[in-house]
């Protein structure tokens, strides 16, 4: 078995099975008597882009191999080892763990997937006692934890590091104001003792002094003004552009992200997240952080400040601390769950509103109106219930604290009273200690209320990173190759396609020469469209390759290899603007000219000439302002602007009446003109023009030839000729309806 080591020689120590040239590198690393038990061939670098690499398992050690003899690093084997496997959106993962964190992390795609297995179950065979020649009593290793990860809110220093000597200018500030704002209360203990307690025993006052003292109050007040003024402009003006900058890394990775990903997400939870915890953050930083950081410096200085005028009177002052900073430590985690679960039933919300808005016709056209708005109560009901439990405990927190102000306040009073009685400290030190210590508890209340938004910050930006932290199952290559001068020959080989644990393509081989037109038939289910998407790569096939022009599409760069792809679906998406936008969705900076003439070979520039703005028109929502055949048109033309050297057509005609199907057709005998072209039908006579047909059945081919061909074999093809003449499905042996839930899953596009 190739995952696992046979008997080898000691002349050659790598095991069967192993390519060139691993075998002369893995040679060289191995020590003498070193047996080898299981392999992984990666395929995938720490970018995610196409980089070769070697895991080995020996009997002594995890090995690491790279292109160079100096990547190679090992780790020998011990109890707390652990090595997991997953397998996330198309990308495998293998994680090397001990007790304390991750030692290192490969990535594969799904072709390397039977050895990766193989690899977990030479390691699981290496540490089951039995087979390991372990005592039969010893313990097992428990499993390591992963290395832990760091706050959310922490993870957002990525986006403030650009803005790092702005923000150390809005910390100065900070650091200034709250200092300043810190002397009109060491003021009032001279004001007291030299003046107004000396004039109540009858001493006259001195009023160059209060004036000296009063100009003192001002011009500290002046200044912690105008530092706070500059400290919130400039941090404001930071946290928006940290905010936007999160909101366009995030966009910038979704578009990034495979289909895959989409299939399982809803729109309305992914726009909630890019929307509003995005803007929940932003309101964070610029509002509540500033206040945080200021009411830590404001209670870290004044503690030092009554520490200097009296220490014994500053640690009664202080003696409520440790119970408040505990009460707010407890609170904190169950504040973070109560807020992540808030937010992912506020997503519930979005999802029904993003559901039910663009299919509001559809809604009223079954008149499910009362079923929506109950849909809808029943989420909001579940946001009210999470939302009263977190309220509950806010609720007991807050006066909790308030209270324990309080009674800070009251223990300054009676220890100060009694210190004043002794004649150990003033009044005027009372005085400035009772401005001091209001200011304290007042700031130290403040910072026990941050709480609350500091936890939905966090809860936010996890996830919001959630999306960041999602790789794609396309990678982009470490190399790209250009695809340059395109001819449009199309090799299959061999082409294989796991959705999760399910094959949908088998072993699939077929060459298209360049110009050809090849239709894809049969039933739902059978992998045609799963077949458009392997060759559009929005999916990485499992097995095999699929090759442009003799080259490998993955090792083109993604957006290069997709522009030279038209593409027109059975249900035209059109996005909201005028005619002449969406024509020239692909070539924003195509002139008028060149749209009108992509128009017009798309048999569209009559209609849109009758339209009250002719090509300026807008065409509503989704292009709900034209109907079907009208954005099918425009679609096509949109795929003629680009003029692709291989054209896709998926059920370009199956929604329309037969009318506006010629019509469609003339544009398509325009569009397939020269280019490599695979379409899919359902309408068999739509592809009596193509040059073959290739009939598929559950993933695999069955048939090729063109119409004639295939309807004298009396085949498959011809048993779904007659039962669409007949206008029924066939029943025929072979043509069983197959399971296609795994191809509306894929289909999600």
């Amino acid at each position: 078995m190739q995952g696992l080591a046979s008997d080898s020689t000691p002349a050659d120590p790598c095991p069967p099975g192993l390519p060139e040239p691993w075998r002369a590198a893995l040679a060289a690393q191995l020590a003498a008597g070193e047996r080898v038990l299981g392999w992984l061939r990666t395929d995938l670098d720490a970018q995610l882009r196409y980089g070769d690499g070697l895991v080995v398992l020996t009997d002594r050690r995890w090995l690491g191999c790279g292109t160079d003899a100096q990547d190679s690093r090992s780790w020998p084997l011990r109890p707390d080892l652990e090595a997991r496997l997953q397998d996330h959106a198309g990308v495998g993962t293998l994680e090397l763990v001990d007790a304390h964190a991750r030692l290192s992390r490969w990535r594969y795609t799904l072709a390397r997937q039977p050895e990766a297995q193989r690899l977990a179950a030479a390691w699981q065979a290496l540490r089951e006692p039995a087979r390991s020649g372990a005592p039969a009593d010893a313990p097992a290793a428990e499993p390591a934890p992963t290395a832990p990860r760091a706050s959310s809110l922490f993870r957002l220093w990525r986006f403030a590091r650009p803005y790092g000597r702005q923000l150390a200018a809005g910390l100065a500030l900070t650091l200034a104001a709250t200092a300043a704002s810190l002397v009109p209360p060491y003021l009032t203990m001279p004001l007291m003792d030299d003046v107004l307690i000396p004039f109540q025993n009858g001493v006259p006052i001195d009023y160059p002094l209060v004036a000296l003292y009063l100009g003192g109050l001002l011009a500290s007040s002046i200044l912690a003004w105008g530092l706070g003024w500059a400290r919130s402009a400039i941090l404001a003006w930071v946290s928006e552009r940290i905010g936007a900058d999160l909101r366009t890394a995030t966009y910038q990775h979704l578009q990034q992200l495979s289909l895959q990903y989409f299939g399982g997400k809803r729109t309305g939870d992914l726009i909630a997240r890019i929307g509003s915890e995005s803007d929940r953050i932003c309101l964070f930083l610029s509002l509540h952080l500033l206040d945080f950081v200021t009411d830590v410096l404001m209670i870290v200085m004044t503690a030092a400040v009554l520490l200097t005028i009296d220490p014994l009177l500053a640690l009664a002052t202080l003696a409520p601390l440790p119970l408040i900073l505990w009460m707010i430590h407890w609170v904190r985690d169950r504040l973070r769950h109560g807020f992540e679960k808030a937010d992912r039933v506020w997503s519930d919300i979005t999802n029904v509103l993003a559901d039910t808005i663009p299919g509001i016709r559809v809604v009223k056209a079954f008149a499910q109106e009362r079923r929506e708005v109950a849909r809808f109560r029943e989420a909001n009901d579940r946001n009210l219930a999470i939302n009263d439990r977190v309220n509950a405990l806010w609720s007991l927190f807050t006066p909790t604290i308030t209270l324990l102000t309080e009674l800070g306040l009251l223990v300054v009073w009676v220890f100060g009273i009694w210190l004043v009685s002794r004649g150990s400290i003033t009044v005027g030190v009372l005085t400035a200690f009772l401005a001091y210590i209001s200011r304290f508890y007042v700031r130290l209340d403040s910072m026990s209320r941050i709480v609350s938004t500091t936890q939905r910050a966090a809860a936010g930006a996890k996830r919001i990173f959630d999306i960041l932290d999602h790789v794609s199952s396309v990678p982009e290559p470490a190399v790209p190759h250009r695809a340059e001068h395109v001819a449009g020959r199309i090799e299959l080989s061999h082409v294989s396609f796991r959705y999760g644990s399910r094959t949908v393509i088998h072993d699939l081989s077929l060459d298209i020469a360049p110009g050809e037109m090849v239709g894809l038939v049969g039933h739902s289910g059978s992998g045609k469209s799963t077949l458009v998407n392997l060759i559009c790569r929005f999916y990485d096939v499992s097995g095999g390759a699929i090759r442009l022009d003799g080259t490998d599409i993955r090792r083109y760069a993604i957006a290069d290899y997709r522009r030279r792809i038209g593409l027109v679906l059975q249900e035209p998406f059109l996005f909201y603007g005028t005619v002449a936008e969406n024509i020239a969705y692909g070539r924003p900076d195509a002139s008028r000219a060149e749209i009108v003439a992509a128009a017009r070979a798309a048999h569209a520039h009559e209609f849109i000439l009758r339209l009250p703005h002719g090509y300026d028109a807008l065409v509503g929502e989704r292009g709900q302002a034209l109907s079907g055949g009208e954005r099918q048109r425009i679609s096509i033309a949109r795929a003629l602007l680009i003029d692709p050297p291989i054209l896709i057509l998926d059920e370009a005609t199956s929604s329309v009446d037969t009318t506006t199907e010629n019509e469609i057709q003339k544009a398509l005998d325009n569009l397939v003109r020269g280019r490599t072209t695979i379409s899919i039908a359902h309408r068999l006579s739509t592809l009596r023009q193509a040059d073959r047909l290739v009939v598929m059945d559950r993933g695999r081919i069955v048939e090729i030839g063109r119409h004639e061909e295939l309807l004298a074999r009396d085949g498959a093809y011809a048993r779904l000729h007659r039962a669409q003449q007949q206008g029924q499905s066939p029943a025929e042996p072979g043509w069983e309806e197959a399971d296609d839930a795994t191809e509306e899953a894929l289909d999600a596009s």
